[in-house]
């Protein structure tokens, strides 16, 4: 056995035992990472099911309307091909119906099966790397108000017209949608949201928390009920 499946066999294994959220070990997981998605491969990978959501690239990043507000094409072909949304081979540790965030490779996993999970590509704001841990998705909303903190109208004086929020929007900062993470019962303030702004997804910023491209948080927000539960890692 070589020392890197070895290593492999052994993270896989520490998985499993660090909490309830992980699933048993499955030596087919660590096969590969090849996109079975947009990214074509011949490498072995799990069979894929039908998903109208993850079928082209350009029907996913196409305009669209969503109540009262049209969302702009994203000119897919300028996006790195790493974070655009695709299916992959599930290698998260984690069963279905959870959600990995790792703010570090900037992506987000949401799990579909023992083999298979749906990635996206996202831009991390500081805040995203300052909490990790388990937690549960506690509340979601559509075209959410968004109300800048207290530090952040001192650093933009401009701001200060947001003090008490801004309403959802095409401009609003939280994009289409938004995803709040409580652990304990309390608000964590972490938060995976939407964005216009293409160019930041796959990048670190200043500033804000986790965000994806406006048409893949709506996807992400329709798969996930409240009380889905994530990892932060």
């Amino acid at each position: 056995m070589s020392d890197n499946l070895t290593r492999r066999a052994f993270i896989s294994s520490s998985l499993v035992a660090s909490g309830s959220l992980l699933i048993g070990c499955n030596s087919s997981r660590l096969i590969d990472d090849v996109s079975t998605g947009s990214i074509t491969s011949k490498a072995r990978r799990p069979s894929i099911g039908i998903d109208a959501n993850l079928r082209s690239a350009g029907s996913m990043y196409s305009e669209k309307i969503d109540g009262q507000y049209t969302l702009a094409a994203v000119p897919y072909q300028e996006l790195d091909v790493r974070f655009r949304r695709q299916r992959v081979v599930n290698r998260t540790g984690l069963g279905p119906g959870n959600l990995l965030v790792d703010p570090h490779n900037h992506h987000a996993y949401y799990v579909l099966s023992r083999d298979e999970a749906v990635r996206y590509g996202v831009g991390v704001g500081k805040a995203g790397f300052e909490w990790t841990g388990d937690a549960v998705i506690g509340r979601k909303a559509k075209w959410p108000r968004w109300t800048p903190p207290a530090e952040m109208i001192a650093r933009s004086p401009q701001l200060e017209k947001y003090r008490n929020g801004m309403e959802g929007g095409i401009d609003n900062p939280l994009g289409a949608r938004a995803l709040y993470l409580y652990a304990n019962g309390r608000d964590t303030l972490y938060r995976l949201h939407g964005t216009p702004e293409w160019q930041s997804i796959g990048k670190s910023m200043s500033s804000g928390c986790i965000r994806l491209l406006n048409q893949d948080v709506i996807d992400l927000f329709d798969r996930v009920p409240v009380g889905t539960r994530v990892r932060v890692i």
